[in-house]
């Protein structure tokens, strides 16, 4: 196995790059890739494969699809496969990306959101690395992040007439089926504006492992019962003709990215348990 370089960048790729090779594709002049198919031994698994890239002067690794591939138990131990590997690597900036269904009936297909919240429905118990941290969850996403990412999905889709949204909830649920209608209105009601299956637990992990974490959604759907009902030829569209735009979008936020955290909270939110011994940890 090889070792796990040190970075303090990571990119995980989600359903919006995944049809393309990312970030190879993407054919600009400032990326170059350094190492493939790096895959290490994790306390739960053996871990995805990951690239080692060079944007500019930043290196970053990056996986597919936050790490889930089907010989894998769950989604949750996926992530943890992932975070882990960052862990060891000293990651401080995290940024992710993924299709979402719409709740709040004024999205439509292709906006992008970037969210400042979420409402876990998942079915994960609790999905951890095993460190000895109280994870205070209030700005969970990264808003220095979140403000690079903005203005990079805006120079982006802005001549395309279509909307980025800086703010908005993420209800999370595990799927991989779509949910019913009666799901929807109630995610509806508590305040939610889009729905996907990754944001959690990526936050609680990148949050134990003291990083900054953002991430760029696009609405590939109307979630059950929201305007009409989606159709396969819609995903479809999106996720074949998009990926290179939220490669870009996902790079060029990267780009503008310091590995300052002072002007945050995100590493101040998580702090000791008092429920274990001084000095223990995974």
């Amino acid at each position: 196995m090889p070792k796990i370089p040190k970075v303090d960048y990571a990119i995980i790729g989600g359903s919006s790059t995944n049809s393309i090779n990312f970030p190879e594709d993407l054919n600009r002049d400032d990326v170059q890739v350094l190492e493939t198919d790096l895959v290490f031994d994790t306390p739960f698994g053996e871990s995805p494969a990951f690239k080692l890239v060079q944007l500019d002067d930043k290196v970053f690794l990056t996986c597919k699809m936050h790490g889930w591939r089907p010989n894998v138990v769950t989604r949750g131990v996926a992530s943890q496969q992932v975070f882990w590997v960052f862990k060891k690597a000293e990651v401080k900036k995290i940024y992710a990306e993924g299709g979402v269904g719409s709740i709040n009936h004024l999205l439509e297909l292709r906006d992008l959101v970037i969210p400042n919240d979420y409402i876990d429905q998942s079915q994960r118990i609790d999905v951890g690395l095993g460190g000895p941290y109280l994870l205070a969850m209030r700005e969970a996403i990264c808003p220095t992040q979140a403000d690079h990412l903005y203005e990079a999905a805006k120079k982006e889709v802005s001549s395309l007439g279509r909307y980025v949204f800086k703010r908005g909830i993420y209800v999370n649920t595990d799927g991989r089926h779509f949910e019913s209608p009666a799901e929807v209105q109630a995610y509806k009601q508590w305040g939610g504006d889009v729905i996907g299956q990754s944001i959690t637990p990526e936050v609680y992990l990148a949050r134990e492992i003291g990083a900054c974490y953002a991430g760029v959604y696009m609405v590939v759907n109307y979630a059950e019962g929201i305007r009409k009902d989606w159709e396969h030829k819609d995903l479809s569209d999106i996720f074949y003709k998009e990926s290179h735009r939220i490669g870009n979008i996902l790079l060029n936020a990267l780009k503008e990215t310091t590995v300052d955290q002072t002007t945050c909270n995100c590493c101040s939110l998580r702090t000791k348990t008092l429920l274990t011994h001084d000095g223990e940890e995974d």
